[in-house]
């Protein structure tokens, strides 16, 4: 699960420059443990309803029932946690969620199924984030939030991580002037790679000015089930904003 930008147009660094992307491959799991009947029947009769295809992304405000502020992205949102506590915390907010894997989307729809409030500024695209930041248009987010992707720690899957230099192009084309990337890893390899990525690209800048402003999850930060683990070591917490 990948679960990533200049003011060129996003799909043109996303397709030429990221050669997975061009040959249409999505690396990690798209489906777990059979889903319970409620879960498949929340997929048929929930998800339709809040289901968001690419297309629909070029207007992003007008993709929920009611009128938003801002539209927030979620990239790989595993079980929906920290999207669906965003959602009931920030009402004035539109929350996009691209996560490839069914059961996640599925935990996600559990947790929405009786809170119609939510589901009106909820979207969720169960497939590949790139082909949203594809279709978004120019400085329309004012979040995206990557949270604990899959690290891919051998060397020969580095090419696999989602904050590649292209990814970075387009989510600086889709995040507006003082808008926020948020990175969270609890790998010390992905942790260092993407600071390497992040502080040599021209569209984003780092606030930090000491430890505790990455060691320490930000108070508006919902935690995940994932990050409670911290199955690799202590997570790190990076808000970098868009120049």
């Amino acid at each position: 699960m990948g679960k990533n930008r200049s003011r060129r147009r996003p799909e043109e660094g996303i397709l030429s420059s990221h050669p997975e992307r061009a040959r249409g491959q999505l690396y990690g799991r798209r489906k777990g443990p059979r889903l319970r009947g409620a879960q498949a029947e929340l997929l048929t009769q929930l998800l339709p309803a809040l289901n968001l295809e690419p297309a629909r992304a070029r207007c992003p405000h007008a993709c929920f029932a009611v009128p938003v502020n801002d539209v927030w992205l979620e990239v790989g949102f595993g079980a929906g946690e920290h999207l669906y506590a965003l959602a009931r915390n920030h009402t004035d907010v539109g929350l996009i969620g691209a996560e490839p894997f069914v059961n996640g989307v599925a935990k996600l729809l559990s947790k929405l199924k009786d809170d119609p409030l939510s589901q009106e500024r909820i979207r969720i695209h169960m497939g590949d984030a790139r082909d949203i930041l594809a279709a978004l248009p120019a400085a329309s987010l004012g979040r995206v939030m990557i949270l604990f992707p899959d690290p891919w720690p051998k060397a020969r899957h580095h090419k696999r991580r989602f904050l590649q230099t292209a990814m970075l192009d387009a989510i600086a084309s889709a995040l507006r002037e003082g808008g926020q990337l948020r990175f969270a890893s609890d790998n010390p390899d992905y942790v260092a790679w993407t600071l390497e990525r992040v502080l040599a690209h021209e569209a984003f800048r780092w606030p930090a000015r000491r430890a505790e402003d990455w060691r320490s999850r930000p108070a508006d930060w919902p935690q995940s089930r994932y990050e409670a683990k911290a199955l690799c070591g202590p997570p790190s917490y990076f808000v970098f904003e868009r120049r």
